[in-house]
């Protein structure tokens, strides 16, 4: 068979950028950058391209494997595997109810449809009541804030990167995540182009980051956002600096939150945050002046003990400076499949409607706090989470006091993982299924693709078939479903589509993720609306369009009467979750004399959390774990370069090197997430396996963030202890026994 080059785009993160793949008898050999792709224009990070890797992985699962009762795997068939998943699920159904069951995804289902959307399907089927994500280490408490803001949970605000002139950025390092909750495959030319025009790029971080270094960096103390941007406020309303036509056009609640501004001079703050007072009142002055700015903030300014109210106060500097809705601040996100606005309309996206049974947290998107599994699954009593299916996840690794996770997963009457590799929590498992690759699928854009400056759509077939005996999730759970003699018609939103479905029943056509998202395509923004608009669009013309249609060179502005669903389509400055975490904010310090430094988790460009590891391209190099400690800190605790320490706090401790460096501040011990590989079937992962900085935290409910049950993953109370090298020791035994 002759070699094939097919036209496809990554789903490892936001950016989404074009690649070209070289297959040859079904096979990968390679992919590239798509030079024709209208906004990666032939750039894709290394983990896009080390993807072959992943794809042609030896140590990947290709056949369903069960659980031993030595604890080792053996393979089955699929039907061997479904029939006794189903007969398990049945049962527990009839005997605890949806109740008991649950299930976890990770952050790559969010960058493929058919997968959550089918898998989400079951749940509200069987009436799954413990449903959890990576949400809750990542982005949940920035949904909150846009529940709390718009009324619409899914409404995330991005920055107008190509038209702004000032951007003032908190706890995002674009350089090397490439935009987050921002689809930006081209973010470095973006931020540069900034610059070029006479604007300017603030990065407000602990850590001296790469995009720091590379622009106007203000350090901060770890988890003092919240402060900062209330002092940044106070000065706004106070030096009369507001746009208070915008204001009164788009907003209610302003004077709420000039008063609770009032309380937070930057002055005051200073001695939280770190930050002098008169750079708060000249960034303040500035940002405000400035023709077009954008305030925005990512993962950095979400995981600490106030993540909720920091992604609150970021828009809500956006609104009272008059640069939300606006060309060059901050624009609302815009669907070209409305998928979103489906989940909105029919509850799936909701804030605060239900309660978790542990910790009373309020659900974020149907899901609750990862950090509550442990004890979800080891405190009895109704509602005790019994059987739990693992989507692309690997929780042990992720959430707070992983150990506790760890300890409890082999208590589950029943866990199921849907995964291309035995990790450290499905390592656990009764069944390892083996599901497909990114690139073994057909797939459209969905979750962050709203946040593009552009509006663009693409959609790609898949360019291998699946390896082995892989199979797309969705299938997965339309099998079970099928042998349970549960019908997924009558699930949550597809009652709103029975009419439409039942259409298809009659045709004798099977109704699949792709006929869905065929049918919101057509029906949304810039859909044929089945022929009645000849120049719109439907699946079989995007096939047409293999590197994807620019539909709009900017992303349209004006339309905050649309995106927001409070009563009268205004922002809300004043809601009453929001004036009770500023109350609840102190001026104490966040440390203590037994833990003196604060820590905080660091994003590595050849990383993606914990999953890519195993790659020998990404992990070639210098690649290893390593503490970045400020020299004041490690000559205070007798520490070396290339030393050992250990990292110690309340909760419990991590051994590590240490790399002595001043890109932190004194009093900030900066500790890459994502590690602390520990058996599995991942061999390289597994040789150079670092520490799990989540040994650090607390999965307690009153140590996680109110608002949005957030994990607090950084700003975490810590000290530093040395670790002796073999060779002190053995020196200082000798000394000890000399005569």
């Amino acid at each position: 068979m002759p070699t094939e080059q097919k036209v496809t785009y990554c789903r490892i993160c936001e950016p989404m950028c074009g690649l070209i793949a070289t297959v040859e008898n079904d096979r990968l050999v390679s992919l590239r950058p798509d030079h024709d792709h209208p906004l990666s224009r032939g750039r894709a990070c290394p983990k896009g391209i080390a993807f072959t890797e992943v794809q042609n992985d030896p140590d990947r699962v290709l056949t369903p494997l069960r659980r031993r009762p030595d604890g080792g795997f053996e393979p089955v068939s699929w039907d061997v595997a479904l029939d006794d998943i189903a007969a398990r699920l049945t049962r527990m159904l009839a005997e605890h109810g949806g109740a008991a069951v649950g299930q976890y995804f990770g952050n790559p289902a969010a960058f493929g449809y058919a997968a959550s959307i089918w898998s989400g399907f079951f749940m509200k089927r069987i009436g799954a009541n413990h449903l959890y994500s990576a949400g809750s280490q990542d982005i949940n408490s920035r949904y909150v804030a846009s529940a709390l803001l718009y009324g619409a949970a899914t409404q995330l605000p991005f920055p107008d990167l190509p038209r702004t002139d000032f951007l003032f950025m908190l706890g995002a390092n674009p350089l090397i995540s490439h935009g987050s909750a921002l689809r930006v495959p081209r973010v470095r030319d973006d931020l540069a182009g900034i610059v070029k025009r006479g604007g300017r790029v603030v990065v407000v971080d602990p850590r001296r980051t790469e995009t720091a270094a590379a622009y106007e960096h203000v350090e901060v103390r770890p988890d003092s956002d919240a402060w900062l941007l209330l002092s940044v406020l106070q000065v706004v309303f106070a030096e009369g600096l507001e746009d208070r036509r915008a204001i009164a056009a788009q907003s209610t609640g302003a004077e709420t939150l000039r008063a609770l501004c009032a309380d937070f001079p930057p002055e005051d703050t200073a001695a939280r945050t770190g930050v002098p007072a008169d750079v708060v009142r000249a960034l303040a002055r500035d940002f405000c002046t400035a023709r077009t700015a954008v305030a925005y903030g990512r993962t950095g300014a979400c995981l600490g003990h106030h993540g909720t109210l920091v992604s609150f106060l970021i828009d809500a500097l956006n609104v009272v400076s008059g640069n939300l809705d606006a060309p060059g601040g901050s624009l609302m996100s815009h669907t070209v499949i409305p998928l979103e606005d489906m989940g909105e309309k029919t509850g799936a996206f909701d804030y605060d409607t239900k309660r978790s049974r542990i910790g009373n947290f309020p659900a974020v998107h149907n899901t609750f706090p990862a950090a509550v599994m442990a004890d979800e699954i080891t405190t009895p009593g109704p509602g005790q989470l019994r059987a739990l299916f693992v989507l692309a996840g690997n929780p042990v690794l992720s959430v707070p006091n992983s150990t506790a996770l760890d300890d409890a997963l082999g208590k589950l009457d029943l866990l199921v993982s849907l995964d291309f590799y035995v990790n450290e929590t499905n390592r656990h498992a009764h069944y390892i299924l083996p599901s497909t690759t990114m690139l073994e699928r057909d797939d459209l854009p969905m979750a962050f693709a709203a946040c593009c400056p552009s509006v663009y759509i693409q959609s790609t077939e898949a360019v291998v078939k699946p390896y082995g005996q892989a199979r797309q999730e969705w299938e997965v759970f339309q099998e079970l479903a099928t042998r349970m003699g549960v019908s997924m018609l009558a699930a949550g939103a597809m009652e709103k589509l029975n009419p439409v479905l039942h259409w298809f029943e009659r045709r004798g056509l099977r109704f699949t993720p792709r006929r869905m998202m065929d049918l919101l395509l057509r029906t949304g923004p810039y859909g044929d609306r089945f022929g009645l608009r000849r120049s719109g669009l439907n699946l079989k013309k995007l096939q047409q369009h293999p590197h994807g249609i620019l539909l709009a060179e900017h992303a349209p502005h004006g339309v905050l009467h649309k995106a927001v669903r409070h009563k009268g389509g205004k922002v809300r400055l004043d809601p009453e979750q929001i004036v009770a975490e500023i109350g609840r904010l102190g001026h104490a310090p966040a440390t203590t004399a037994e833990f003196p430094l604060l820590a905080i988790g660091i994003r590595e460009l050849k990383s993606q959390n914990s999953w890519m590891h195993n790659s020998p391209t990404l992990m070639k190099g210098d690649r290893r774990h390593r503490a970045r400690i400020h020299p004041r800190d490690a000559e205070a605790a007798g520490l070396r370069d290339g030393g050992r320490v250990r990292v110690v706090s309340v909760d419990g401790a991590v051994e590590t090197e240490v790399l002595i460096t001043d890109e932190i501040g004194p009093g900030t011990v900066a500790i890459p997430q994502g590690w602390g590989h520990r058996g599995g079937g991942w061999r390289l992962a597994n040789a150079n396996p670092g520490v799990n900085v989540n040994e650090l935290t607390s999965n307690r409910a009153e140590d996680l963030e109110v608002l949005a049950g957030m994990s607090v993953l950084n700003g975490v109370a810590v000290r530093l202890e040395a670790v002796p090298l073999v060779g002190d020791l053995a020196a200082a035994a000798s000394t000890v026994e000399a005569p």
